[in-house]
């Protein structure tokens, strides 16, 4: 049987944007990839513009990652509620993601790779 989430080094640099604003450029992103859905890439905080990003009270869990914390993101003209997301402590098979931070991509925020 297979793993039903795998986590590798994501291929090539990476860019986060929202409201015309680059929040991360990163060549150590990685790639989640999670049964059928399509595949998230997390970004280190090292590679991010932490000051957009405001922590949330809003959480999530999944029982194959665990616990996830959410930021909401801070442009000039609005706010991106919850956009943006955490796992502080991941369970066992993703560690590799622990505090890493991913992106839901809308007409606001877009995710690509360079």
């Amino acid at each position: 049987m297979t793993k039903y989430i795998t986590v590798r080094p994501a291929a090539g640099t990476w860019v986060v944007r929202a409201g015309g604003a680059v929040l991360g450029e990163s060549k150590s992103a990685l790639e989640l990839s999670e049964g059928d859905y399509p595949a998230v890439i997390y970004f280190p905080p090292s590679d991010l513009a932490m000051a957009f990003l405001e922590k949330t009270d809003h959480s999530t869990h999944c029982p194959h990652k665990g616990d996830a914390s959410y930021y909401s993101i801070v442009t000039k003209s609005k706010t991106l509620k919850n956009a943006a997301w955490t796992y502080e402590t991941p369970s066992d098979d993703v560690q590799d993601i622990k505090d890493h931070i991913a992106f839901y991509p809308s007409e606001d925020l877009a995710v690509e790779q360079l």
